[in-house]
């Protein structure tokens, strides 16, 4: 099995495998493939073992669903496209080399790759699309590679190092890292600081690796060019009142 990354702002990542090799994704990941892939579908690929993870999964978001590809014959490829502009990362996964990555970042990985969700709080519907901040976990053995929003940014906690991160912008971390999500101190730098409400805590020993344009952050800059937004803007107040409603549920807890 061999990979290319072709691209810069918006790579492709490309899987050459030979007769009988597999790599596995979740469905709609697929860009394109030569006529000698094979596709299987099943829950038993998706890492969330019995029923309750099945479960946790599907009400996080998350597709209870994976697809492997398979060479069958000959060699073939299958390839898999960022949705926004970003990097593709490769990662070794193994006995005490697990990662926790964000929401949308896993690509693909080999078959002993095994992806549940770890992490899901919600933040209130003026945060991330009103679906929660959510964490998968990338375990198993095998290799991964996830793609990450932006440029990367890494950095290797000590043990007790602690950084403390807008959420969005934690893009994969390795297990030893201790991660909280804390709230913005003082009202006033809550509802005027323009941060947002919540700040990711990631306490070493480990390596972090953020993401300097998460998909919630490009679509807050994009916001004001879409006519649909400038509707509902006009319907709520403007701006200043859809982000008023959005603090103050985001305060209350409502959703």
């Amino acid at each position: 099995m061999d990979h290319r990354i072709t691209g810069t702002i918006l790579p492709v990542l490309e899987m050459i495998l030979e007769n009988g090799e597999s790599v596995i994704s979740e469905p709609g990941e697929l860009s394109w493939m030569s006529s000698s892939i094979e596709l299987r579908t099943s829950t038993q690929m998706a890492g969330a073992r019995g029923v309750f993870g099945v479960l946790k999964r599907a009400l996080a978001g998350g597709g209870i669903f994976m697809t492997e590809y398979t060479a069958r014959g000959n060699q073939g490829f299958v390839a898999f496209g960022t949705k926004v502009p970003g990097q593709i990362m490769p990662i070794e996964v193994g006995p005490g080399r697990t990662y926790l990555i964000h929401r949308h970042g896993f690509l693909c990985g080999t078959t002993g790759i095994e992806l549940s969700i770890a992490f899901q709080r919600s933040l209130g519907a003026g945060v991330f699309g009103g679906e929660g901040f959510v964490l998968e976990k990338v375990a198993g053995s095998g290799q991964a590679w996830i793609e990450l929003d932006g440029e990367i940014v890494s950095y290797n906690l000590q043990p007790g190092e602690t950084l403390r991160v807008h959420p969005g912008h934690v893009g994969a971390f390795e297990d030893s890292v201790q991660f909280n999500l804390t709230t913005i101190n003082g009202v006033k730098n809550a509802l005027f600081g323009g941060d947002g409400l919540f700040l990711a805590a990631l306490t070493g020993p480990g390596r972090v690796w953020l993401q300097s344009a998460p998909v919630p952050t490009l679509a807050h800059a994009l916001a004001p060019y879409l006519p649909h937004v400038a509707t509902s803007e006009v319907a709520a107040g403007g701006a200043g009142g859809v982000v008023a409603g959005a603090v103050l549920n985001d305060l209350l807890g409502n959703r």
